[in-house]
């Protein structure tokens, strides 16, 4: 009896043992469970810190004046992969419509390729039916984007596997990033002064005229060459014996620099003409005063994005004009 009853004992201890434990075990366990989500959490946070590789992708601004860039994370190292990330992410379109696409336009990538440090990449000929100044930045964010990668310095692009022409008929050939200008940034809000040499017409409408104004205020977030143009066709200022050369009524689509042809786009105000001054007069004008500028050595005009426009009767929008002082009259 005396065994019977210490079994009985022995078994009441392991039983309240083995409950004691079971409840410890479910406390650990439920206390594993609240840290959980909170170390999963802290996990994740780490892991969306840490990236082999940070990229900035270019995109078109919607003005269609230059590029602004949003950054590209991965993890990725291979070549091949990021080359294909890139360029994926080169054709997402921002949800808020904050910028355009370089490879959302309204043509096809057929496909590309990747050889002794250049990339090349071959398009449907929807790609020729740009105008002439987006498909420029879309060729340097295209540039731009690609050559980050290591192993890419050089982009060639292709048209239905023939060579990229420009407007004029030239041979595009093979790209660096260097050979564009970086107009990419965060937009600031800043103002500042500087000193523009103008070309304005004489009384008969059929010289040059210089007129240097000192002091000219403007937004730093606007381009320099943009501010050039606008005083152009905002005309003479008090006490300056010239004449305008553009007509008030005319609106700039869009303007922009790469590689130091500035390429500027009016709307169809541009053709309206103005009393006695000549074709000539007005392109060179514009042309004479953009070239002041350091970073500027051409300049191209075209009237709603069309570069086939003759002016005047007389002048080809097409061609590229360059500084022309025999106009100019003291």
């Amino acid at each position: 009896m005396k065994n019977k009853s210490k079994n009985a004992e022995f078994k009441n201890i392991n039983s309240e043992k083995n409950k004691f434990y079971l409840r410890f075990i479910r406390t650990a366990i439920l206390g594993v469970l609240a840290l959980l989500p909170a170390f999963l959490l802290a996990s994740c946070g780490q892991e969306e810190e840490v990236f082999a590789n940070v990229f900035q992708v270019y995109y078109v601004n919607n003005e269609e004046t230059g590029l602004v860039t949003r950054e590209y994370q991965t993890n990725s190292t291979d070549m091949d992969e990021l080359a294909a990330e890139l360029l994926a992410a080169l054709g997402m379109v921002s949800e808020k419509l904050e910028y355009k696409s370089p490879l959302a336009g309204g043509f096809e990538l057929l496909d590309y390729s990747i050889s002794e440090g250049r990339i090349v990449l071959n398009f449907d000929t929807f790609y020729s039916d740009q105008t002439v100044i987006t498909e420029i930045l879309v060729r340097a964010a295209l540039v731009r984007t690609l050559t980050q990668v290591d192993g890419i310095d050089y982009v060639s692009i292709l048209i239905q596997s023939e060579p990229l022409l420009d407007s004029m008929g030239n041979l595009v050939g093979v790209m660096a990033a260097d050979m564009f200008i970086n107009s990419a940034g965060d937009e600031i809000y800043d103002y500042e002064k500087t000193s523009l040499r103008l070309y304005f017409s004489d009384e008969s409408g059929k010289n040059l005229v210089v007129a240097t104004r000192s002091n000219v205020v403007y937004n730093s977030n606007v381009a320099i060459e943009k501010v050039v143009v606008e005083n152009l066709i905002a005309g003479p200022v008090m006490g300056e014996n010239v004449h305008p050369v553009i007509n008030p009524a005319t609106r700039i689509i869009s303007i922009t620099v790469v590689d130091g042809i500035c390429y500027v786009n009016f709307d169809s105000g541009f053709l309206g003409q103005l009393d006695n001054v000549s074709a000539d007069v007005t392109i060179y004008a514009i042309t004479n005063s953009l070239v002041e500028l350091p970073n500027i050595n051409k300049v191209s005009i075209s009237v709603n994005g069309g570069i086939n426009e003759i002016f005047r009767e007389n002048v080809s929008l097409s061609t590229i004009f360059e500084r022309n002082l025999d106009l100019v009259t003291v």
